[in-house]
């Protein structure tokens, strides 16, 4: 056994560091010690506030999970480390997996990606969030020459217009409240808008700025006929949409699309990790890291994040590399 540490939500509102014991490995499993990890600033904030809703505990867990919602639980999905014990082949490489935030742990090979050539550790904590969005795309299905509205800049908007901005001819308008959010636009080469200025008549918007406002908005920006396609969580807060205006005479549709399932019947969840993290090669991906921590002040970083003192789309836990 190897004593390492791990965070810990005690209570709603309350974050801790304890020692976790990790075994040695055994046949087809492997140890890694951990790299960087970061924070999916939506949902494990709504995690830390205690914002779960009871029917979706079992839905919500995550892969490596220890105790439940609302608390005390380890929690979290987007660990990098290096494989210190296991295969010849894995020694030495770094992976990701979707682990919460440890110093080190023991986990199965199938549960470790090797990270492709030309992408960084750092980076690759992106991985998860990269995979909605792709999930998102092939739920959206955009077409060449489309006219595309993303409505909200945080870590799932910014990379489903990243890699909708690959698209032959699609034109992408990133839409945010936040002014600052215009150099992000422009570093992952899309226009940007406020909410006020935002173009209309668009052929497919997607929606990720979890509020109601942004859905309503997302709404009155898509032609008739067209989807609004849903990708916010609101944990247990409930959202009014005014549905009085061209929500029937347009014939909208608003689409639901989230991470758990594979949007399509012809690939596998371990296929759709490794498209996100060949994805990452791009180095425009950074942008969206915008902060950076020692695990240490892991705690006191989830209370700013939950409580929007800290500012940030993806802030990264660093481990270190001895």
């Amino acid at each position: 056994m190897r004593e390492e540490f791990a965070f810990w939500l005690d209570s709603p509102g309350e974050g801790v560091l304890r020692p976790a014991a990790v075994a040695a490995p055994g046949p087809d499993e492997v140890r890694v010690r951990t790299l960087f990890s970061g924070v999916s600033r939506g949902t494990e904030t709504l995690v830390f506030r205690g914002e779960v809703p009871e029917s979706q505990f079992g839905i919500m867990r995550a892969p490596f999970q220890e105790g439940d919602f609302p608390g005390p639980v380890k929690y979290g999905y987007l660990s990098v480390g290096v494989v210190e014990e296991g295969p010849p082949e894995l020694v030495g490489r770094d992976i990701f997996c979707l682990y919460p935030h440890q110093t080190g742990y023991t986990v199965p090979v199938a549960a470790v990606t090797p990270l492709p050539a030309g992408v960084p550790a750092r980076r690759a904590v992106l991985a998860g969030t990269v995979e909605t969005a792709v999930n998102a795309l092939w739920d959206a299905r955009p077409l060449i020459g489309d006219r595309v509205t993303v409505v909200g800049a945080g870590m799932v908007g910014c990379s489903v217009a990243a890699l909708l901005a690959r698209f032959p001819g699609v034109r992408v308008e990133l839409v945010d409240t936040e002014p600052s959010r215009g150099e992000v636009a422009e570093a992952l080469g899309v226009a940007f808008a406020r909410p006020d200025r935002a173009s209309a008549g668009r052929d497919l918007v997607v929606h990720a700025s979890a509020t109601a406002a942004g859905l309503q908005r997302s709404m009155e920006l898509v032609s008739p006929g067209h989807t609004v396609l849903e990708l916010s969580w609101y944990g247990d807060r409930e959202v009014r949409l005014g549905l009085g205006g061209a929500f029937h005479s347009g014939r909208l549709t608003i689409k639901a699309s989230q991470v758990g399932t594979v949007a399509r019947p012809d690939r596998d969840y371990a296929e759709r990790l490794a498209l996100s993290l060949e994805l990452l090669r791009d180095p425009v991906f950074d942008v969206l890291l915008t902060g950076e921590s020692s695990f240490d002040e892991l705690p006191r970083v989830l209370e700013g994040l939950a409580a929007g003192t800290l500012p940030a789309m993806c802030h990264v836990i660093r481990y270190g590399r001895e």
